[in-house]
């Protein structure tokens, strides 16, 4: 099928929409449009056996055997409907429409009539009614032929993409945290399953797969349809979360029409509700929404870092608290299968990122420790830079991220950086933030130059070398340092002074606070080049004025703060014998893991500013990856000669152009 076709059944469906107007807000009309569209692709996969399926459910009527299975085997699907009735029939008889629709939808079993249950489509159907508007709706759906025949599985996924998207727009909600682009699918999916060919065509091949945030299900039929088309005798199992209850029951339903155990896909959320606890998976993938808070589920996700650690899912770190993408990816590492003695075993998984888990965070930071524990774990493959405007909802450059625990020996210890941004063609048509897409063509020249990734970065004559390279792990890792430079002051009494010493409340606290201002009055514009003089002065100005010199570390402290004046010629200041640091002073400096610090201080800091030095109690190890500065090409400027001949062309075609308005 190609795409107008599957456009122009969606455009019928959606035509339900010029009915619904008035009676409902824009807002609402996929609240009436999806699950209809829903129950007529389960109608239509039924069709065949549907008959068979009604004779033996009479049969079983009165039985006290359960007719599950029977049915199960009559209808040839996970599925069934006991009922006689279809949409044609309860359409031709209008004033026992919504009478008789809900018994055709209570007569599903109960995988699929929980899915029109989270549609909550029997309010749907008491609105329909209640607005005399329910037989038409039904008689619209009558003439979409969504046979499997007509509308293979892979094209009903578009069609139901096709109906979100609408709903989304209609709705203000942002369709991409449903649904992601099917050519950028097609790319994740072979990069992900590339390395793993071979395995995969052997005799009794059986792989799980999940995706904990699943939405229309579109990856997981992918990777269903990318391993049985590679071995046709491969057993597939796909598991899936999803918090939206909409994209969820045309997930579960979808599954369930291509014989998968609908039971597998699970409702809520991944990170306070995880619906495939204990569970591991071979493959794993996901398009988790960008920078989503996940305030929501605050308590329950920090109280699984503190209570479990590292034997929970969040044990690396917490990133902050308005995206939550690193979760996600910690969530999938959770679920990873180990490796056996023999190198068997082991996951692979690909996630979508934006820029932000590349380098957000500051070492010690939620997101630098993630960084850090993946990479001292040699997990992270590596990383594809995606062309921008490839996504509905974001305009913005997007990153694969692909990480095992099973990397082959001329990997291990290494991460891939591969460039393609370049690998792309302009749309027709833009849809949303869409307006660039994947060829075929494109999909094959990365999944080959990531194949060759390694060799491509070898040899500085391949033609695509500088879209690749290789890194170690540690490359990303650097020391963060603290490099401190001595306080200096010098000291002197200003009516300044004065006033801050009236305004300081460590002095107003002492009993002699206003002597104590008088007294230093009689030394307004004096100053010293040293503490100890500083001292002797005002104390002798204080026991002149027959008051006694108030003692404690506050006090001194405070006098310090109000006489002292930074100066780069002033007395270092001690504490215990060593420079006090000048925090106003205080820098950092980012070392190369691997590179010895003091080193990098002669190097680069004692030059500048000689009496610097690291203070090392506060040194942190940190990791980022700094994708787009490893791939930039520095573009030199115009010639200033071919700039300013452009503008004397330009000059001269703007004076041609007045001359003849003015003619």
């Amino acid at each position: 099928m190609n795409s107008s076709k599957h456009t122009e059944l969606a455009n019928h469906a959606w035509s339900v929409a010029d009915l619904l107007r008035g009676d409902y807000k824009q807002s609402d009309y996929g609240k009436v449009i999806l699950p209809f569209t829903v129950l007529r692709r389960l109608e239509c996969v039924l069709e065949p056996t549907r008959e068979k399926v009604a004779e033996i459910a009479e049969q079983y009527k009165d039985s006290d055997i359960d007719p599950d299975r029977f049915l199960r085997r009559a209808s040839g699907h996970a599925f069934y409907n006991r009922s006689g009735l279809t949409l044609k029939k309860i359409a031709a008889d209008p004033q026992n429409a919504a009478k008789n629709l809900a018994v055709y939808v209570g007569a599903f079993s109960d995988n699929a009539r929980s899915v029109l249950d989270r549609f909550e489509f029997a309010q749907q159907i008491k609105r329909l009614d209640g607005a005399g508007l329910l037989y038409q709706v039904i008689g619209k759906f009558t003439d979409l032929d969504l046979r499997p025949e007509i509308v293979p599985n892979h094209n009903m996924g578009y069609i139901f993409e096709e109906l979100i998207r609408r709903f989304s727009e209609q709705s203000n909600e942002t369709a991409g945290e449903h649904f992601t682009p099917r050519e950028v699918i097609q790319l994740m999916v072979r990069l992900l399953v590339a390395p793993d060919g071979d395995a995969l065509q052997l005799p009794g091949a059986v792989r799980t797969v999940l995706d904990p945030a699943c939405g229309t299900g579109g990856m997981l039929s992918a990777m269903d349809d990318l391993i049985t088309d590679l071995n046709q005798g491969a057993t597939v199992e796909v598991f899936g979360q999803e918090l939206n209850p909409e994209s969820w029951a045309i997930c579960r339903s979808d599954l369930m029409i291509k014989g998968q155990d609908p039971e597998n896909i699970a409702f809520g959320n991944s990170f306070s509700d995880d619906g495939h606890a204990r569970k591991t998976f071979d493959y794993m993938l996901a398009n988790p929404p960008f920078g989503v808070e996940w305030k929501k589920v605050k308590d329950e996700v920090e109280a699984e870092h503190k209570s479990l650690g590292e034997a929970g899912r969040f044990g690396a770190g917490l990133p902050r608290i308005n995206d939550g993408s690193l979760l996600f990816l910690q969530h999938m590492i959770s679920k990873m299968k180990p490796v056996d003695v023999n190198g068997g075993g082991g996951s692979r998984i690909a996630i979508v990122f934006n820029g932000s888990p590349l380098f957000t965070g500051a070492a010690g930071s939620g997101e630098s420790e993630i960084r850090r524990w993946i990479l001292e774990n040699d997990w992270l493959e590596g990383i594809v830079a995606l062309p921008d405007q490839l996504f509905y909802n974001t305009g913005i450059s997007t990153y694969f991220w692909i990480l095992t625990n099973r990397k082959s020996p001329d990997h291990k210890g290494k991460v891939v950086l591969l460039d393609a941004r370049d690998q792309w063609q302009k749309m027709r048509k833009s849809l949303g933030d869409k307006r660039k897409r994947l060829s075929v063509d494109h999909i094959a020249t990365v999944v080959k130059l990531y194949g060759e990734a390694l060799d491509v970065a070898g040899d500085a004559e391949h033609p695509l070398h500088g879209k690749v390279k290789v890194f170690r792990n540690e490359d990303f890792g650097y020391q963060r340092i603290t490099v401190e430079r001595p306080l200096k002051l010098r000291f002197e009494v200003t009516e300044e002074t004065l006033a801050a010493l009236e305004a300081s409340k460590v002095i107003q606290k002492l009993p002699q606070a206003l002597a104590l201002a008088d007294a230093f009055k009689s030394l307004t514009g004096e100053s010293w080049t040293t503490k100890q003089d500083a001292w002797l002065a005002l104390k002798d100005a204080v026991v002149q004025a027959g008051e006694t010199w108030p003692t404690g570390a506050p006090f001194n402290k405070a006098l310090r703060e109000l006489i002292g004046v930074r100066d780069p010629e002033g007395e270092v200041q001690l504490i215990k014998g060593q420079p006090e640091p000048d925090a106003d002073l205080r820098d950092y400096e980012n070392v190369p893991l691997g590179d010895d610090v003091e080193e990098y201080l002669a190097r680069e800091v004692h030059p500048h500013v000689p009496d610097a030095w690291i203070d090392h109690s506060k040194t942190k190890i940190g990791y980022e990856i700094p994708f787009t500065r490893h791939f930039y090409v520095y573009e030199p400027p115009r010639p200033l000669a071919d700039i300013d001949a452009e503008l004397k062309t330009l000059e001269s075609e703007i004076q041609k152009l007045l001359g003849e308005v003015t003619e």
